[in-house]
């Protein structure tokens, strides 16, 4: 699709277009519609991302939430959106070893215990090892820390996501 396209869509249509963006929560598609027309795909991501920003709490705990675990339950249970699916299958989740499910499993379960959320990476360009990593890394931060790192992958993952479906 083109940003042209885009543009002269109706509000049902530019929602049902961008509600998968941002995951399971098609409030931000909704939200920036009135902002049309957008300059480029550039201009649209930090429309959406100030969305995002200027939502209460509870909305940004919930857009977070709406996230699945890296190669986790619903990665097994084949319950991802397309978009999720494709980007874990691109960073080699769906081809982990026994012990490297076992460790990004145990990695998960931690994370999500201590952040009351998901672990949230843009993994596009990442490897098994480098997403392991990350998340062992990550484990120890403070909670208001991986909060705003959250929503930072998450709004990277959101601009992967529009390039890939519009054309500037």
């Amino acid at each position: 699709m083109t940003l042209d396209q885009l543009n002269q869509l109706d509000h049902a249509a530019f929602v049902a277009t961008l509600g998968g963006i941002f995951e399971h929560s098609p409030w931000v598609a909704e939200r920036v519609f009135a902002q049309r027309p957008f300059a480029g795909v550039g201009a649209l991501h930090e429309a959406m991302c100030a969305v995002v920003d200027a939502a209460s709490a509870a909305e940004q705990l919930a857009l977070i939430r709406a996230h699945p675990q890296l190669a986790g339950k619903a990665a097994v249970r084949k319950e991802l959106t397309a978009a999720s699916l494709s980007e874990q299958q691109g960073a080699g989740l769906g081809q982990c070893s026994p012990d490297e499910f076992a460790r990004i499993t145990e990695l998960n379960d931690a994370y999500q215990q201590r952040f009351g959320f998901p672990f949230i990476l843009a993994v596009r360009g990442h490897t098994r090892d480098s997403i392991i990593a990350a998340m062992a890394e990550r484990i120890d931060n403070p909670p208001e820390h991986e909060h705003d790192k959250a929503l930072r992958q998450i709004a990277r993952i959101a601009r992967f996501r529009l390039a890939d479906l519009i054309q500037d």
